[in-house]
């Protein structure tokens, strides 16, 4: 049973900030272990093995931050990157998702409290 309703993630590629107005810990992240390290040590090898590994990393990014987002009702998932409609649409293929409304809005690359803000903001207004 979820208890919790409202969830706002503030994305990219590299990190998942998790917003819970109703949490102690409003605030915490999710870190994508595809880093620009990891990118340049696979692009030496070859560029597929790059690919793959981004592919992989990227999965098992959306795969935590999913593990989260199950406990929600309602997700406002905003960032500057293609990153969150990645992640819906990895979403849309797991039918644990289907009964989660998932709102989509893009962003700038905005400070914490500015995230904190965005997302009262949001969940306001519906």
């Amino acid at each position: 049973m979820k208890t919790n309703n409202n969830l706002g993630i503030w994305m990219d590629h590299s990190v998942a900030n998790l917003i819970d107005l109703n949490s102690k810990k409003e605030f915490h992240s999710i870190v994508s272990k595809f880093t620009k390290e990891t990118k340049e040590e696979a692009l030496i090898r070859s560029e597929s093995l790059m690919h793959n590994k981004r592919q992989q990393m990227n999965e098992q990014f959306y795969v935590n931050i999913g593990n989260e987002i199950i406990k929600y009702n309602h997700v406002l998932i905003f960032g500057p990157t293609n990153a969150k409609v990645e992640l819906r649409n990895y979403l849309n293929k797991d039918l644990h998702f289907k009964n989660i409304k998932i709102d989509i809005e893009s962003s700038d690359k905005i400070t914490d409290n500015e995230q904190v803000a965005f997302v009262k903001n949001h969940f306001e207004k519906v």
